[in-house]
């Protein structure tokens, strides 16, 4: 079943506001779980069961975590969660890839386990993860009410695809929220930025990028590959960003402050940079609960590049079972290691834009290994970005697509908000995001399949 979350919120959602706004204080959780169930099981009907397990078990390992004290018996129960967790990421998301390798290094020909991956598993298991790590660290107190917990883990704005919440920032908004009518409108807004981001922007320079793929990358102009790349480079941030502001919306609506997750990356002047900038939520995820507790940069040079090493190629695996996206990872290692031993000082003394240019191409060859579907298809698309292949492929498309990157690299820049924070609140900007709205849904009208990208992984 081809899951689309645009369609449950366009037809489930008024109702079910309805019904939580009325619901009295007391059940708001209990509904907030009720429909997050229902969310999941409209895309994943299959794994329903899995999920609320997943909750059942991770429940439980913490309760038993908070009544164990300090001791073997307190580590023994942090222990079997994270292999348990990460054991049932690993059978769901990669044990076609790890059989495939095995069959591939031993000659072997072992059958290759045809799993269907649950939706979002790699978001909740890293949410899930953080409270049960949290509890045993006793930065936040063991959630006693099974409902509570779960509307946490199964809050459907962000349970897809992120941002990844940590239970801290959303501790005191679960227990007590005020029910105002103000957030509906305090949340309509960054929901309709987030829907026409998605729509208007990312489908149609999706378009662009297809049509990559259509041609074949073995046949296409030099000219024609860098616009492919700019067209994905910018698809991708739109996808995903646009989803994260719709769920930050969604969450305001809910009465809840979920974090930011994008912050103009591709405004960075460095790699490093990038990094702040863009998911913000996986990066923070990783340094608190991977890099920092492995030692950081507290224990010596090589062992820093060691965990930064480790932390990079986990990056790459998180985002798919595939080789490609384990090389993107460390691909970005590199990068992010030569910027620590002098690269970054000299960026630093150099012109802004040089650093900007540094940074942008760097974004675009990676998300170019990232979107392909293999090794081959990558040496093959790179030859023909840097080949200085001729071609006139591209006029049929040089209009549209160079109005949908121009536009894009707008509204990807700190100059849209900009101007946006100053309209947003007045008449001008009201009617700004009813022309949006209806722009988005008529697009949406339209349009028979809109997948989001991050949905996959």
């Amino acid at each position: 079943m081809v899951f689309s979350s645009l369609e449950f919120i366009f037809r489930f959602l008024p109702v079910f506001l309805i019904v939580y706004y009325f619901a009295p204080p007391y059940w708001r959780n209990a509904v907030l779980l009720i429909g997050s169930i229902v969310f999941y099981a409209f895309g994943e009907p299959v794994y329903v069961f899995l999920i609320l397990g997943s909750v059942l078990m991770n429940y439980l390992l913490a309760l038993g975590i908070g009544k164990s004290g300090k001791g073997i018996k307190k580590r023994f129960f942090l222990a079997v969660d994270i292999i348990l967790n990460v054991g049932i990421l690993a059978v769901f998301k990669y044990s076609a890839f790890i059989v495939e390798n095995i069959n591939l290094l031993g000659g072997t020909e072992f059958e290759v386990p045809q799993i269907p991956l649950p939706l979002g598993i790699s978001f909740f298991t890293f949410q899930i993860m953080s409270y049960v790590i949290d509890v045993y660290r006793g930065t936040v107190p063991c959630d006693r009410s099974l409902i509570d917990l779960g509307t946490y883990i199964l809050m459907f704005p962000q349970l897809i695809a992120g941002p990844i919440v940590t239970y801290t920032e959303v501790a005191l908004d679960l227990k007590s929220r005020q029910r105002r009518i103000s957030d509906l409108e305090e949340g309509l807004k960054p929901f309709i930025i987030g829907l026409s981001m998605k729509v208007l922007l990312a489908n149609n320079l999706g378009t662009v990028w297809d049509s990559m793929g259509t041609a074949g990358y073995e046949n296409i102009s030099t000219v024609y590959a860098w616009i492919g790349a700019a067209a994905y480079t910018l698809q991708i941030y739109f996808d995903f960003a646009g989803y994260s502001m719709m769920a930050i919306g969604l969450g305001r609506m809910l009465g809840f402050s979920l974090p930011q997750n994008f912050d103009h990356p591709y405004a960075a002047v460095s790699v490093s940079d990038f990094w702040n900038r863009w998911h913000m939520t996986l990066t923070g995820w990783f340094r608190e609960y991977l890099y920092i507790p492995m030692g950081g940069n507290r224990r010596g040079k090589i062992r820093t590049y060691a965990n930064l090493l480790v932390v990079w190629f986990i990056t790459g695996l998180w985002h798919g079972a595939a080789w490609n996206f384990i090389l993107w990872g460390l691909y970005y290692f590199c990068f992010i290691a030569v910027e620590r031993l002098f690269l970054g000082k000299l960026l630093r003394r150099l012109p802004g834009f040089i650093g900007w240019l540094y940074s942008i191409l760097v974004a675009m060859i990676g998300w170019v290994l990232f979107a392909v579907n293999g090794m081959d298809d990558f040496m093959v698309y790179i030859n023909r970005m840097f080949g200085g292949y001729a071609g006139d492929d591209f006029m049929e498309h040089i209009v549209s697509a160079a109005m949908l990157i121009a536009a894009g690299a707008f509204f990807a820049s700190p100059f849209f908000e900009r101007g946006y924070m100053r309209l947003r609140d007045g008449v001008m900007g009201l009617f700004l995001h009813l022309i949006l709205f209806w722009a988005s849904v008529t697009a949406l009208v339209d349009a028979a399949y809109n997948p989001f990208l991050y949905f996959r992984f």
